[in-house]
């Protein structure tokens, strides 16, 4: 016979809990082109794993609100590859990761740490990046550049010269 006793509630460990109710999660994101709908589980795909913020009061809040939040906005991931005018669409896939973020949020919390063992020190110093070497330094054009306004960007078009090249250069 099934036991009729109430089941005890596990307590969730520190590690698993957020004091401040902010979570940080990411999400898995691909690129799923007009002319191929459902591409095949092999296929080769661009993917993008986002991470935000999340205001939630237990972790099973914060998953459901997370899930929520990557699946949301299907037609806002629209996009087009010039010059072919190629459409397609950001798919969510899935949650990644969610952690909880232990500190009230401010300048110099640490929302995330990655625990590195056994590296040279030269292993350790390449790891570090000049200022011009950070992504957020990079300001080439890249799909799903936004204008202001809210529209794409379009990518630059290569210039064609006015001028014949000479045989000599």
């Amino acid at each position: 016979m099934a036991s009729t006793r109430p089941k005890r509630k596990t307590e969730i460990p520190h590690r698993n809990r957020s004091p401040y109710g902010r979570w940080i999660a990411s999400y898995i994101e691909v690129a799923v082109w007009g002319d191929d709908p459902t591409p095949a589980l092999n296929s080769r795909c661009q993917a993008w794993e986002n991470t935000i913020i999340i205001k939630a009061r237990d972790r099973e809040a914060a998953y459901k609100k997370a899930t929520r939040i990557g699946s949301a906005y299907p037609d806002a991931g629209k996009f087009w590859l010039e010059p072919s005018m190629r459409t397609g669409r950001w798919v969510y896939i899935g949650l990644t990761s969610l952690l909880p973020i232990y500190e009230e949020l401010g300048d110099g919390t640490e929302i995330l740490w990655t625990e590195r063992d056994n590296l040279t020190r030269k292993t350790i110093l390449a790891m570090v990046k000049t200022k011009h070497e950070l992504s957020v330094f990079d300001d080439t054009p890249g799909i799903g550049d936004v204008r202001a306004g809210g529209e794409p960007k379009a990518r630059p078009k290569a210039r064609k010269s006015a001028r014949p090249k000479s045989a000599g250069r």
